[in-house]
């Protein structure tokens, strides 16, 4: 079978699915079937529109709970980041060479 009648073919039975389907959507258990579709599509757009509400406030308390459980799992964390840090930072300037800009630190987004 040549390329262009494997084409064909498909164009062919895809039309005879849509023309299936436009038949079936067309009787009353078809309207049934598109009618249920909308409910649940609007039900799940309702709880996607919540969640997107919710979401800052989520976040914020999984940023709370994560850094009281981070503090208390390991109370010298936040210390030998500091150390760190400056220990990063002091190396960088104690080079010498200073051709790349210094790091900027992004802000939060709100």
């Amino acid at each position: 079978m040549s390329n262009n009648a494997k084409h064909l073919a498909t164009f062919i039975l895809g039309a005879a699915a849509g023309v299936a389907a436009h038949k079936y959507l067309q009787s009353e258990e078809g309207e049934k079937l598109l009618e249920d579709l909308k409910t649940k599509a609007n039900n799940l757009k309702a709880d996607a529109e919540g969640a997107i509400d919710k979401a800052p406030e989520y976040f914020e308390e999984l940023k709370s709970k994560g850094a009281d459980s981070l503090k208390s799992s390991f109370p010298d964390a936040e210390n030998f980041f500091k150390e760190l840090y400056e220990k990063f930072v002091g190396n960088k300037g104690a080079a010498g060479t200073t051709s790349e800009p210094a790091p900027v630190t992004p802000e939060p987004i709100s």
